[in-house]
């Protein structure tokens, strides 16, 4: 499902403990790490996607998490095009993506990694808030900035580990 401009939905999430550390999940097989997201798929609330892409990717049900805040528009973020697939060059930019931000109530031990029959992530750590930018991949960077800028509002700024990103 991909927009007249050429952007498919799609959902990020921002995953905090109570120390506000967040969710940080290595890809399979790379050396990238990242935060959870996937895409909605047709007449998918964004929440609705959130949740699913919640527990295929990382394991956590709704009783998991709270919802604290959540961007209040798309946030954009263009694709390399040699990244995109062959069928859909011309009609495909990239991502458009709103995000939440989620407090784990739950435990530890309730994140799997194997939730799903094709995991995204072999590992995972907390990290603090302010992850560094330069560990996410180029192209995602901004969106990366501008969703941890909007959602950081939602959280006691004094128990923010780490120096701001608001550059």
């Amino acid at each position: 499902m991909i927009d007249r401009d050429g952007y498919r939905p799609n959902v990020g999430i921002i995953l905090c403990n109570a120390k506000n550390e967040v969710f940080w999940g290595k890809r399979i097989k790379e050396h990238s790490w990242q935060f959870p997201q996937g895409g909605i798929k047709a007449g998918e609330s964004p929440e609705q996607a959130m949740f699913r892409e919640l527990e295929e990717e990382v394991g956590l049900l709704p009783q998991h998490v709270k919802i604290i805040g959540r961007t209040r528009d798309w946030l954009r973020y263009d694709v390399p095009q040699n990244w995109v697939r062959r069928e859909w060059r011309g009609s495909y930019k990239g991502q458009k993506q709103i995000w939440f931000l989620l407090r784990l109530t739950g435990r530890d031990c309730d994140v799997s990694l194997r939730a799903s029959s094709r995991p995204e992530f072999d590992a995972w750590r907390w990290h603090h808030y302010w992850i560094p930018l330069e560990s996410v991949i180029e192209f995602k960077r901004d969106v990366y900035r501008l969703a941890l800028n909007e959602l950081a509002g939602y959280l006691n700024k004094s128990d923010l580990s780490g120096k701001s990103q608001n550059v």
